[in-house]
């Protein structure tokens, strides 16, 4: 495949369907609509996953678990990109995961840390402060 022997896809330069512009165009009268019928209705909206009085989709798959609301989000960044990037800007809570290796003793503030980024924290002669 070359650039000689590219074709667009199926399709692709077709126009837009243009409806209600006389019989010529096979679209005229109805405008594809059909007759009588709810769709068929100017200004006729029906609500979302409604599926002809059929019961709708999100109804009959069965419901699972719950969602806690007191559930608290956390900001995860490892020991390693931490370092690297040097300041860390989020909304959540930050909690500091024991990923790669720390060779500098820092002291490092955070929500939470892992008891594995503690261990290599303490490790390099640093210190970690929890923030409430």
């Amino acid at each position: 495949m070359n650039l000689s022997n590219i074709r667009a896809p199926k399709k692709a330069s077709e126009g837009k369907k243009r409806v209600g512009r006389g019989m010529g165009s096979g679209m005229g009268k109805t405008s594809t609509r059909g007759h009588k019928g709810q769709r068929s209705r100017s200004g006729s909206r029906m609500m979302r996953g409604f599926e002809g009085g059929q019961m709708p989709l999100h109804r009959r798959m069965p419901k699972r678990g719950f969602t806690n609301i007191f559930r608290k989000e956390y900001c995860i960044v490892n020991l390693e990109v931490l370092r690297k990037a040097g300041v860390v800007r989020t909304k959540h809570p930050i909690k500091v995961l024991g990923d790669g290796e720390l060779s500098a003793a820092l002291t490092i503030h955070a929500h939470k840390f892992s008891k594995s980024a503690q261990e290599k924290i303490s490790k390099a002669g640093g210190k970690f402060e929890v923030l409430q």
